[in-house]
């Protein structure tokens, strides 16, 4: 094992990261959405971990439980969330917040030079606004308009800030303090186990486009109305959908993914010519102008399509711009990587993370251990205890190298 002044505790890692799963415990995994009892359960247990770390640590009005390092100018920030998806794995947010307590702790214990605040971000998996948490945090969110909002089963979000019993003062980003931020977490897709590498290095968090593609046609019954003067709503969504595949397929880079995975047809009987149907695309990229280009290809697609009987309209729902990690960090990483025996693979992250928010504000980078199976967002999600202890000797490694 190589030397180095920060050396975390396995056992008390693990055991922590064990604890937290409890909270919302669903079989293997976890349902812990933003300001269920679960969720605000957890935020009390992490805000008193914290404390015993030595932290000085507080719950502020968003839910973000911050612990900041006692006597120091200069900090280094660690963090990630520990609300969940419905149904959720254990480790999905929940590692990058354990690696930064035992990280901080172990600092305070060993006396190391190192300074490290550590963060739970609220809400990162959007139950109300993706990302707000951080927003909060980095002062990017709009306060004025979270009283209107509400979850998918009707409940406000005002409604539940309130009933959290969480008052504190908001936890803001501090310039003149976070040298960095450090985010941890599970890659949630197969490249890792795949390539048999055991650390990633992310090297950008890529950007998003959503749009809504809508058919307008006419409702006839389907045992009547010949093929020829029908205004077939689905029958044209459906070969629009086959162009958009193909043209996404010819003007893509390596690493583009793109989905169709909301397909709804009206009035959705069986002897009904649809009046109208509409579908969600998305797509992901790392290169703001490709995406771009993407999109200026679905305009064109969708004003081929509605020139006869049909109408075609096009709304963009969703826009993320890609948002590039750190190199000089990334390769502290990658460094700290081989320093424990093992060759970072480098590679972009086609999931949102808190780190693409506050890369905004300040210079940031994420590291990516192993999915068992590629597996995430459900109970099945796991990762090797081995890789979870190696993730947090290489981070810790990182973190004694950039010590402020």
């Amino acid at each position: 094992m190589p030397e180095t002044v920060i050396e975390i505790n396995p056992q008390r890692l693990l055991t922590d990261l064990r604890q937290l799963a409890t909270f919302g415990k669903l079989g293997t995994g976890v349902d812990r959405p933003a300001f269920s009892q679960a969720d605000i359960a957890a935020r009390r247990w992490l805000e008193g971990r914290m404390r015993e770390a030595g932290l000085q640590a507080a719950i502020d009005r968003c839910g973000n439980v911050y612990g900041r390092s006692p006597g120091a100018s200069k900090a280094l920030l660690i963090g990630s969330h520990s609300d969940s998806v419905p149904k959720g794995g254990w480790l999905d947010g929940a590692l990058g917040v354990i690696y930064g307590l035992e990280i901080a702790r172990t600092c305070l214990e060993q006396k190391s030079l190192a300074a490290v605040d550590v963060v739970s971000f609220e809400d990162e998996e959007g139950r109300y606004i993706p990302f707000l948490g951080v927003k909060s945090f980095c002062g990017v969110l709009d306060e004025k308009s979270l009283a209107a909002i509400r979850d998918s089963g009707g409940r406000s979000l005002g409604e539940a800030m309130s009933a959290s019993g969480f008052d504190g003062a908001p936890a803001c980003f501090e310039p003149s303090r976070h040298v960095a931020y450090l985010e941890a977490h599970i890659e949630q897709g197969p490249r890792l186990e795949a390539t048999r590498r055991r650390i990633g290095v992310v090297s950008g968090i890529v950007g998003i486009r959503r749009v809504r593609l809508t058919a307008r046609g006419q409702a006839d019954h389907a045992g009547t109305t010949p093929m020829s003067m029908r205004k077939d709503a689905g029958a044209v969504l459906m070969r629009l959908a086959n162009r958009v595949l193909d043209s996404f397929e010819s003007m893509a880079a390596a690493d583009t993914v793109w989905n169709i995975g909301v397909v709804d047809v009206q009035p959705g009987a069986a002897n009904v010519v649809p009046a109208q149907a509409s579908m969600v695309v998305e797509f992901r990229d790392m290169d703001a102008a490709l995406l771009e280009r993407l999109l200026a290809r679905l305009l064109e697609l969708v004003a081929q399509a509605g020139r006869g009987a049909v109408s075609m309209e096009l709304e963009e729902i969703a826009r993320i711009e890609p948002a590039p990690m750190d190199r000089a960090l990334g390769g502290v990483i990658a460094e700290a990587s081989r320093q424990h025996g093992e060759e970072a693979l480098y590679m972009q992250s086609g999931a949102g993370h808190d780190a693409m928010i506050i890369s905004r504000t300040v210079r940031s980078a994420m590291l990516f251990i192993p999915s068992i199976g590629g597996r995430s967002h459900d109970i099945a999600e796991d990762t090797s205890e081995a890789d979870i202890v190696l993730g947090c000797r290489v981070l810790a490694s990182a973190v004694e190298k950039l010590a402020p």
